[in-house]
């Protein structure tokens, strides 16, 4: 498995921010151990000797092993959502804004989190944890849905069904989740720029220069 910084072994700072460090650091040993490992293969006590630590210290952190996954899945959307507020304040075409929140998802599902995000199941939350994560879920669906329109009344985007153009880029980025490994020859930069091209230009082939003006 692959090792996080531990937090515990650097000198402490600021109290209040160490805390933080530490907790991030539980969520993101966490996410990497569920990815690995599954998440019903993983034992609180693999997460705390990743992390050096006793399983009692992540008591100090989160409750259980659920909370855990809870927040894999929050800091995984939450840098989709944070991508969709960023285009919503962006001065820029639909397109454009779609254009960046597409970058910002791929790159999300490509982190440490994405496994959680795709493959680990609602089932294994709490009813109360899981209206929260497809909550979320359906914010960042409704704004994907939003830019679409915006592109569409702006001239940016061909006339479509908003909703039918969402589900299609949120399915294809999901799936990243299920073949994209951090050895992979293309980087999580790269991968968006493929699919953005792809969602962008669609399969239609390319007209070159020579061609260009021909009749057929």
């Amino acid at each position: 498995m692959t090792r996080p910084s531990s937090p515990w072994n650097v000198p402490p700072a600021d109290r209040e921010r160490q805390r933080e460090l530490k907790r991030d650091a539980v969520i993101l040993a966490a996410a990497r151990a569920f990815r690995e490992r599954g998440y019903h293969n993983t034992s609180l006590d693999d997460i705390a000797a990743v992390l050096h630590v006793t399983k009692p210290t992540l008591y100090y952190y989160v409750s259980n092993k659920e909370q855990m996954l809870f927040e894999c899945f929050r800091e995984g959307l939450g840098r989709i959502a944070a991508a969709c507020g960023e285009a919503r304040d962006a001065n820029a075409s639909g397109r454009e804004r779609l254009i960046a929140v597409v970058r910002g998802y791929a790159e999300a599902i490509t982190s440490d989190f994405g496994w959680c995000m795709v493959r680990a199941e609602d089932q294994d939350l709490s009813p109360q944890m899981s209206a929260r994560i497809k909550a979320l879920k359906s914010e960042i669906d409704q704004d994907i849905r939003r830019l679409v329109r915006q592109g569409i009344s702006d001239g940016s985007i061909a006339a479509g069904d908003p909703k039918m153009v969402a589900f299609a880029i949120a399915g294809a980025l999901n799936w990243i989740a299920h073949w994209y490994r951090d050895d992979a020859s293309l980087s999580a930069s790269a991968i968006a720029d493929r699919f953005i091209e792809f969602f962008v230009n669609g399969l239609a082939p390319r007209v070159s220069g020579a061609t260009a003006g021909k009749s057929p």
